[in-house]
């Protein structure tokens, strides 16, 4: 199991909900080596891995949307696992909704996201997939909520995410 410190956790939790979630993720990202392959899924739990998939999709979304996300090589961890699904069950159903809206236009057209491409390639992508505008403006809007639902869930479900020491 993962084990995080008491210490790091409330250190992290005084200074916000993207802080606290980012302890767990962190040390995600360090137990995997940093690379979501065949070998290094299955050393984290299905909760980890949604959280972890939550982290992903937050930082991709905010700095270069839809587009960004499935070039990076995210779109079949986002799409292809139960993680929309996932964030309904935690209490995110409106970007439960956006997940599912998004998977719509990822799956219809997957294989052209995710064909390799140069800078100027990947920059016309944003044009051309303006479908994907709406949504990460209204992830933008809800951001902050899902952010805090995402980090209650984990709080009240530590067990699930690490194993807290003292």
């Amino acid at each position: 199991m993962i084990e995080l410190t008491d210490a790091a956790l409330q250190k992290a939790a005084g200074e916000g909900m993207d802080e606290f979630i980012q302890v767990f993720t962190d040390k995600y990202k360090e137990v995997i080596g940093d690379k979501l392959t065949a070998e290094t899924m299955a050393l984290l739990t299905g909760e980890q891995h949604s959280l972890l998939a939550y982290q992903i999709f937050r930082d991709e979304i905010m700095v270069g949307g839809f587009c960004q996300l499935i070039q990076n090589g995210y779109g079949a961890y986002i799409f292809d696992n139960p993680f929309a699904k996932v964030m309904r069950l935690w209490g995110a159903e409106e970007f439960s909704k956006l997940l599912y809206q998004a998977k719509k236009i990822y799956d219809a057209h997957r294989e052209e996201l995710e064909k390799e491409r140069t800078e100027d390639e990947f920059m016309a992508m944003y044009e051309q997939y303006e479908d994907f505008d709406k949504l990460e403006e209204d992830f933008f809007e809800m951001e902050e909520q899902v952010t805090s639902i995402v980090a209650s869930y984990v709080d009240e479900h530590l067990d699930l995410f690490a194993e807290i020491i003292n």
